[in-house]
């Protein structure tokens, strides 16, 4: 659930932190690209996307998945198609409502998520390993905060250091 806020940001605070997730999210985009460089071609972004979707909330109904991506069913389907093409998913009809598809992780697929994640994990903590102590805990704060706003669920579960959660 979502922290209720007790004051509201002015209009210049709320542009300084845009400004500043943006420059951070040019960062993280970067990565992520340079992660996927081994994959590239069997795997785009948002193809990727649709990778992790799966390995965080298991086998999903395809409709429930392109909810989960913000995409049209139809694009869902059709990324699903390419994917299980390169072995990456396995697309079959759900057993308890032959209308539906349900969409899984291949090992393959599984594979492709630890490796391109793993990639992203070296980079990133080459990054932090250069900020201070402090401003590894304020960055743990604000991103999990911001993760948290944005409904993305979390990596794994508590964190490994013991650091609170916001």
């Amino acid at each position: 659930m979502t922290e209720q806020r007790t004051e509201q940001l002015s209009g210049e605070e709320l542009a300084a932190v845009t400004s500043a997730v943006l420059t951070g999210s040019r960062l993280l985009v970067a990565i992520a690209a340079r992660s996927l460089g081994a994959v590239e071609d069997r795997v785009t972004l948002p193809q990727f996307r649709m990778l992790v979707v799966l390995a965080t909330h298991g086998e999903t109904k395809l409709v429930t998945l392109a909810e989960r991506l913000g995409v049209n069913p139809s694009t869902a389907t059709r990324m699903a198609e390419r994917l299980a093409a390169a072995g990456l998913v396995a697309r079959e009809v759900n057993p308890h409502n032959r209308r539906e598809s349900l969409i899984r992780l291949t090992p393959a697929g599984r594979r492709t998520v630890d490796e391109v994640t793993a990639r992203r994990y070296e980079e990133i903590t080459a990054i932090v390993s250069r900020m201070s102590p402090g401003q590894c805990r304020a960055l743990v704060s604000a991103m999990t905060a911001f993760t948290r706003a944005g409904g993305e669920p979390p990596v794994g579960g508590d964190h490994p250091l013991g650091w609170p959660a916001p």
